[in-house]
């Protein structure tokens, strides 16, 4: 299957496929006619840009411009896994890409059926999260299904991804690294390598050319409402609400609870998080509602994709 998968990309069609951070909707990078239809799959507007993937260094060459000392640093310690770099993009790589900008994001999966699939195809493989646009990424081939039956080539079924949430954005296209987009791979682990690494404040459409995905203020969205509360207790007599727990209650709810985690493990929340969501998503549910993890590590990242899923209204008591 993965043989037959990576002719498929080799020859310009789109395969979906597992990564340790979610299913990836695969085109061959350096086939603009590919490209875009991954766009149109999606129905992803081509203001946010693609990241491509690479199963070795090698697969560097065509793709990117001055791989810097700090780059070849953290790849030889982080990658492959769930970190993407940002640096100056080679012309052979079409704007279409990196929607516009002359930089690209760049990363080497640690999923060993996404490295083959790469390898195989002999190409560098652009690819988004497998889902419509803005909608909650699928952890599962069945997600995949779910939304792009119909739209795509093939469906590799690598089983359920290990991490659950997207991956760590880093730019160093500037002499001071930022961090585009939270994920596993956090502060703690890079300013080892980077001592004066920031994150970066969000940025919006309409400025400069956006230089990872990811960073559009809505996002990431399940189809019922999600809102964010600090006081769940006042929720407790609903019915018609979806609860996502990050840890056991003493609070009794009416509504549809599942947990994320029941021992407030950070790592298992990113890992079910999407899950947890598509499943309330299909309970005729008014609105789901979350509380925010503690801000540090893995949890950051929760946050940011709840923050970015989560309806800007306010749900009603």
């Amino acid at each position: 299957m993965i043989r037959e998968a990576a002719g498929l990309l080799a020859s310009g069609k789109l395969v979906a496929f597992p990564t340790e951070t979610v299913y990836g909707l695969g085109a061959d990078a350096t086939n603009v006619e590919a490209v875009k239809r991954i766009f149109t799959a999606k129905e992803r507007p081509t203001f946010d840009p693609l990241i491509v993937h690479i199963a070795h260094l090698e697969q560097l060459n065509g793709v990117v411009l001055d791989w810097d000392d700090r780059a070849q640093t953290l790849a030889e310690h982080f990658w492959p896994g769930p970190l993407t770099l940002v640096v100056k993009k080679d012309p052979a790589i079409d704007d279409l890409v990196t929607a516009g900008s002359r930089t690209v994001a760049v990363r080497m999966p640690a999923n060993p059926i996404a490295r083959s699939l790469i390898a195989l195809s002999g190409k560098p493989i652009a690819a988004p999260s497998a889902n419509l646009f803005g909608q909650t990424s699928p952890t599962s081939a069945a997600h995949v299904h779910e939304q792009l039956a119909g739209r795509i080539d093939a469906i590799v079924d690598g089983g359920s991804c290990t991490v659950g949430i997207e991956s760590t954005v880093l730019s160093l296209v500037s002499e001071v690294p930022a961090i585009l987009r939270p994920g596993k791979i956090g502060m703690k682990e890079l300013l080892p390598f980077l001592p004066d690494l920031v994150l970066s404040p969000q940025i919006g459409v309409g400025g400069a050319p956006l230089e990872s995905p990811g960073l559009l203020d809505t996002h990431y969205a399940p189809k019922t409402p999600l809102f964010l509360v600090e006081d769940l207790s006042a929720y407790t007599r609903r019915k018609d609400l979806g609860i996502l727990l990050f840890e056991e209650s003493s609070l009794s709810f009416e509504g549809e609870v599942i947990f994320i985690s029941r021992k407030a493990d950070p790592l298992e929340a990113a890992r079910t998080l999407y899950r947890a969501m598509r499943t309330l998503d299909q309970k005729g549910l008014t609105a789901l509602i979350a509380k925010r993890l503690p801000d540090e590590g893995i949890g950051l990242a929760i946050n940011n994709r709840l923050e970015k899923a989560a309806s800007k209204d306010l749900v009603k008591r």
